[in-house]
């Protein structure tokens, strides 16, 4: 299975920070949030990655090159402008081929072993891995019935998508637009009851803000210590 990390987004609420580096390269305890994940896929036996650039492209290539020192190899799908998610999965297509892919957003840090993921059934188009909703979102994405990922019920407080599933390509092949979020294919897939979801108690971090960032930084340095 190849693994797709999106790494196109802006990072426009961790200025200054990506006024000068690419969002992915930001670090956290020494390293950067995009080799965390490298290294997670490298343990897990991935050996073929895609990543999608946009702003400060070169920068990720430059940081990262084919992937060798992580023991992977490593595409790159650019963006001129950046697609939203779903779009710059698509735009990889060429590169991922058909059948199921990891998607990770490269601007997340999560302690699950991606060898706990469940491979989804006969039938399942997406898993997805869901957590307990942060402090900073009382209101979840989803619902989850047994394993089946539903639309949030009415009144619901729901569980957050962690930005880590594995999809069948089939869900981009014919998207309306180039630029398509995530959430249009996922709500479209959940009304055809075809995406089940795990929940992960464990460690995770949004990296979205310069405030989580820090989370991050001193949940690191506690456990490392």
């Amino acid at each position: 299975m190849k693994a797709m990390l999106l790494a196109a987004g802006r990072g426009e609420r961790l200025k200054p920070l990506t006024d000068h580096t690419a969002k992915p390269l930001v670090k956290a305890a020494g390293k950067s949030l995009i080799e965390y994940h490298l290294l997670n896929l490298a343990t897990a036996d991935f050996s073929d990655v895609v990543i999608n650039t946009c702003w400060k492209a070169e920068k990720i290539v430059n940081a990262l090159g084919d992937g060798s020192s992580y023991g992977l190899h490593i595409n790159y799908s650019h963006e001129e402008t950046a697609l939203e998610t779903a779009g710059g999965i698509a735009r990889a297509l060429p590169i991922l081929g058909t059948g199921m892919i990891l998607v990770i957003s490269a601007d997340i840090w999560c302690d699950l072993p991606l060898t706990q993921i469940r491979l989804p059934a006969t039938g399942v188009l997406a898993h997805l891995i869901v957590v307990p909703n942060p402090s900073h979102k009382s209101t979840g994405d989803f619902d989850l019935r047994q394993d089946r990922l539903e639309h949030r019920g009415k009144g619901s407080s729901g569980l957050t998508y962690a930005g880590i599933g594995i999809y069948h390509t089939s869900l981009f092949a014919n998207l309306d637009s180039p630029c398509t979020p995530l959430r249009d294919v996922l709500h479209a897939a959940i009304t055809r009851k075809v995406i089940t979801a795990q929940v992960h108690r464990g460690a995770w971090f949004d990296v979205g803000t310069l405030e989580r960032l820090q989370q991050l930084e001193s949940y690191l340095s506690d456990t490392s210590g």
